[in-house]
């Protein structure tokens, strides 16, 4: 008896071994290594954890399960495994299997009040209010845009507002915990947990990238439950197209529901902001143009501005808050200097910007520059022309229409213009 249990445990190691080798590694880890496997009256007889898995693998992997098993002179089936069920052991079984994340995030009441909205993200905005409230089907929501922005909080706002159960995850915690599902055997259980629900956020999406396994589930858990009519939110760096570390097709898939950008904190945002945590009107007014448009560092700056006033009993006037805050505002920066700093990020020396230099390359760095001047300040165009070399006030105008008409055609560019600004401002 243990001498034919030790031979048919070999002969479904090798019928396993023989799968692998032709189903690629992201999909046998997710989905064969799991199964159990048995032979009963010359039929190859795989056990998965629920009918979602039985209906997946017959629809994605019977073809190649069957040839498989046919080279053994076997049938095949796929079924959902009982748990009172005798099958040979083999390293993956796991008759119930219970998944329950390893640190859950209580929800903390954030209203979409908690973000000031801005024009240029009064879009973004509504979108998110009417996905939560269950008056749209874009699925997946990709919300993207720099760090400090404020999708994370947009993400936290849906969570809290959104109807019925929603899963929420980082990115590194999606990682995380896929990782350790394949570990511990319950890697259905896993599967289950993320589609039993009526909202799935991933926040931080670009901590997939380069990670094929989770990249192949996460994609598979979008395409699951944008087929149940369910909503799925991705927040990133950067938009779909942009994202290292991802191929098209994830690219695409990504990409097909709803891509929206959410700008950095404008001038009236961080004012808005800081007024909530009590800075007067003419201090905050002051502080907006010496704080970096980054949401999480205007948030900081608020709370020490809070804690001071709850703590000295006192209002913070101007040289209190440059005291306090010395080591966070920013020195106000000269034309010139901005100028400077658009050199070195645009790869150019500032002598060739003010220079007669006419390469391509060159000339379109100078007309950056002299676009993102006229949005960042308040220099008329001839003031502009002066510092980049010189030029005319024709030569500044004609410059900026020409760089309007590329934004319209190149997202690439529109972007890198607007970062730019932004750090101008």
């Amino acid at each position: 008896m243990q001498a034919a249990a030790k031979s048919q445990m070999t002969n479904l190691e090798t019928i396993k071994g023989a799968i692998a080798a032709k189903i690629d590694a992201a999909n046998f880890t997710s989905w064969i290594a799991p199964l159990s496997f048995d032979v009963v009256d010359n039929v190859l007889v795989l056990g998965a954890q629920n009918q979602f898995s039985v209906d997946f693998i017959n629809s994605v992997h019977a073809n190649v399960l069957a040839d498989v098993a046919a080279s053994f002179g076997l049938g095949l089936k796929v079924v959902v495994r009982s748990a009172k069920a005798k099958v040979v052991p083999v390293a993956n079984d796991n008759n119930t299997q219970v998944y329950a994340p390893v640190a859950p995030v209580a929800n903390t009441a954030v209203a979409f009040d908690a973000f000031v909205t801005s024009d240029e993200n009064m879009f973004v905005v509504s979108a998110c209010k009417k996905l939560a409230a269950g008056l749209v089907a874009f699925s997946p929501l990709f919300i993207y845009g720099v760090a400090g922005c404020g999708k994370s909080l947009l993400a936290e706002c849906i969570c809290c507002a959104a109807q019925g159960k929603v899963v929420k995850m980082s990115g590194a915690q999606f990682v995380s915990e896929f990782t350790r599902s394949l570990k511990e055997h319950n890697v259905f259980a896993f599967k289950d947990f993320c589609r039993k629900c009526e909202t799935f956020i991933l926040d931080d999406v670009q901590a997939l990238s380069g990670k094929k396994a989770s990249t192949e589930e996460f994609l598979q858990l979008v395409v699951d439950l944008r087929n149940a009519g369910k909503n799925v939110v991705i927040t990133s760096n950067a938009a779909p197209s942009n994202l290292t570390g991802f191929d098209r097709h994830a690219q695409g898939l990504m990409a097909s529901g709803l891509v929206a950008d959410v700008v950095a904190p404008n001038a009236y945002v961080k004012s808005v902001m800081l007024k909530r945590a009590g800075v007067k009107s003419d201090v905050a007014d002051v502080l907006v143009k010496r704080i970096a448009n980054d949401g999480h560092q205007i948030a900081g700056v608020a709370t020490k501005i809070k804690a001071y006033v709850d703590l000295m009993g006192t209002d913070v006037d101007m040289e209190i808050a440059q005291r306090l805050l010395a080591d966070t505002l920013q020195i106000v920066k000269t034309p010139n200097a901005m100028v400077k700093d658009m050199c070195e990020k645009l790869a150019v020396s500032y002598d060739a910007v003010c220079g007669s230099g006419r390469s391509r390359s060159l000339v379109l760095a100078r007309q950056i520059m002299m676009v993102v001047l006229k949005e960042a300040t308040q220099l008329s165009l001839s003031e502009i022309g002066n510092f980049v070399g010189g030029r005319d006030h024709a030569t500044v105008l004609y410059a900026i229409k020409q760089i309007e008409k590329q934004k319209a055609n190149d997202l690439v560019l529109a972007a890198q213009i607007q970062q730019l600004v932004a750090e101008c401002k």
